[in-house]
């Protein structure tokens, strides 16, 4: 057991491991990037209940291709300093986790690319590979990031001392509060307000600087 990682750190993926919104960048596809930009901020800011505004801005997609999905979330910008960032985490000693209220289709193929160990997310439901306006999964409600860390903290041995956390959005505050180290990047103030830390600057080798080595 002595070669099990006794250190965690969670990432957001949404403007935290990738420069943007996922779901923004899939209802541009629709010309709805506006309409779902709006609810994605009111969302992110803590004025709208997390699962109401995922629902309803999922049901916007319908329609479309799985495929075409596919490939926007294969083509995604990644955070400035992701990839460097997580392969020094790793190399302290850390297990690098993803949790995103996005989607699947993005994060499982970030994983290959930026190195973390897993991730955890919601699943557009389709049918005849088409989008239904359907979705579900592990992230769909405001305080499912934080019943997901408690889980991992258990199933790993990993204390909260131990844990560090890092997101932009209101629904980042559930992990936060089984976090010792809280970091806000170029998060909204309700996050800011209960961070340890905050970085204002979109690269995420700053992350570094303040971790507990």
């Amino acid at each position: 057991m002595s070669n099990i990682k006794n250190k965690l750190a969670v990432f957001d993926f949404d403007s935290t491991l990738m420069d943007g919104e996922t779901i923004e960048i899939i209802a541009s596809e629709l010309g709805l990037q506006k309409e779902v930009a709006n609810i994605t901020q009111r969302a992110m800011n803590g004025e709208l209940d997390f699962f109401d505004s995922l629902t309803y801005r999922v049901s916007l997609l319908k329609g479309i291709k799985e495929a075409r999905v596919n490939e926007i979330c294969h083509s995604l910008p990644y955070m400035n300093g992701a990839k460097d960032t997580i392969k020094e985490l790793k190399s302290l000693g850390y297990t690098v986790v993803c949790f995103s209220g996005g989607f699947k289709n993005a994060t499982e193929y970030a994983k290959n690319i930026l190195g973390y160990d897993a991730d955890f997310s919601n699943i557009l439901h389709t049918r005849e590979g088409i989008l239904t306006g359907q979705v579900g999964g592990e992230m769909m409600f405001s305080d499912s990031k934080g019943e997901m860390l408690k889980k991992l903290q258990s199933l790993l041995g990993i204390s909260e001392q131990n844990t560090i956390a890092i997101g932009d959005g209101a629904n980042d505050l559930s992990m936060f509060r089984y976090a010792h180290t809280r970091v806000a990047f170029c998060a909204k103030q309700i996050l800011k307000q209960n961070a340890t830390h905050c970085i204002e600057e979109k690269d995420l080798t700053k992350l570094l600087k303040i971790i507990p080595q």
